[in-house]
């Protein structure tokens, strides 16, 4: 590990975390080690899922409607795996969505609504060594909730309804850790809740059973944050570029 490498500084949990996502399954193949790790730690997670999910999936017979409730399941159920109750679904189209006012709106309600300490978001930049972190989804929803957490959320005056019609006061969300971009600058060993994610992230069964080896892709992933982070040869790891935003 050079002088320049990003390496796993312990942060410490928060008491409060908001974790926003464009799709269902987005949480447990990125950033669920992570959460796992914090929440043993005693941090009080909530999940927003922007999407539907509806254009997922592999299965050509089933409805998309069908497809969008099936995933709503897999996501709860896969959520309460990990210890996290608290799963809020924001119903957008799948495959469409854009960082316009009314998202973020709802999301400058979700976070007025938790009060989160640290947030975890998409990054809303273009990740062309890993392409299937570009999906237009992610982007949008990053962009939208890093707007949602600056300046929107800390703003009065921003989305007034929220403040006038729901009682919903300004928040600032000291810390947002931003998952799938460019630039990590922090990692995050996950190796003792490998196996805890693996199975989180089959309960999304419409998503991951085609897979003949989920668990060795995902170690796979996880091997290469964890050299870039400079671990031991065996260790695993989720990355981040975190950003203050106090």
């Amino acid at each position: 590990m050079d002088e320049t490498t990003p390496r796993p500084v312990d942060r410490g949990a928060p008491d409060r975390l908001l974790v926003v996502a464009a799709h269902p399954d987005d949480i447990e193949f990125c950033v669920s080690g992570t959460v796992l790790h914090w929440i043993e730690q005693g941090t009080r997670a909530t999940y927003c899922i922007v999407t539907d999910g509806g254009a997922g999936g592999y299965d050509e017979q089933l409805p998309r409607q069908a497809m969008a409730d099936l995933r709503r399941a897999e996501q709860v159920h896969s959520a309460k795996l990990s210890g996290v109750h608290d799963v809020r679904f924001l119903g957008y189209p799948d495959s469409l969505v854009e960082p316009e006012p009314a998202l973020r709106r709802d999301l400058c309600r979700v976070i007025r609504e938790v009060r989160p300490d640290r947030a975890i978001i998409p990054s809303p930049e273009i990740n062309w060594a890993r392409i299937a972190d570009t999906h237009p989804d992610h982007r949008s929803v990053g962009e939208a909730a890093l707007r949602a957490v600056y300046p929107e959320a800390r703003n009065p005056f921003a989305h007034p309804t929220l403040l006038k019609d729901e009682g919903l006061a300004p928040w600032t969300v000291d810390e947002t850790w931003l998952m799938t971009g460019p630039r990590p600058n922090q990692y995050m060993d996950v190796t003792p809740f490998f196996d805890r994610k693996v199975e989180a992230l089959r309960l999304h069964t419409s998503q991951t059973a085609h897979f003949d080896d989920l668990a060795g892709l995902l170690r796979e992933w996880l091997t290469e944050h964890a050299t870039a982070a400079g671990l031991p040869p065996g260790r695993l790891a989720e990355a981040f570029q975190v950003v203050r935003t106090a």
